[in-house]
């Protein structure tokens, strides 16, 4: 899937920039999350990309702990009113777990297209020869 005629580009880096991760120069999005049809720039076609829900699961792994653990810290150092946590912890929480999701999901496609990653596939059996001339492998010990 790596095109030879383009230099290869570091996942982070193009997560970062929401770049393409084939040209590093086009866009990544169409919006917030939503990736585009293909690259703006180079015409890669963004078909491959399949995230599903890795980006979410960093989110939690990374940020979400941390913002939740804000609010409970203040709550239990300072046991402060309900509408409290709502004007200070919530906004914590929804920034924290939102605005990383963006440079998850263009990692995550980044490094797709980088590892060539696919869907998994089985593999057939080799087709048997039908070569008559040919002679019969022995069996077992010689």
């Amino acid at each position: 899937m790596p095109d030879p005629a383009y230099p290869t580009q570091s996942p982070v880096a193009c997560a970062v920039r929401s770049a393409c991760p084939r040209c590093g120069r086009g866009h990544l999005f169409k919006g917030f999350l939503q990736v585009a049809p293909s690259c703006d720039a180079c015409g890669l076609d963004y078909a491959f990309a399949d995230p599903a829900d890795g980006p979410a699961f960093f989110v939690m792994m990374t940020t979400a702990i941390p913002a939740v653990a804000f609010g409970l810290w203040l709550e239990l150092t300072y046991n402060p009113p309900v509408w409290l946590h709502f004007v200070l912890t919530l906004p914590v929480v929804l920034i924290a777990c939102t605005l990383p999701l963006r440079f998850f999901k263009g990692w995550l496609v980044a490094s797709q297209y980088v590892h060539r990653a696919a869907e998994g596939r089985l593999a057939r059996p080799a087709p048997a020869r039908t070569d008559p001339a040919a002679k019969p492998e022995p069996s077992g010990p010689a």
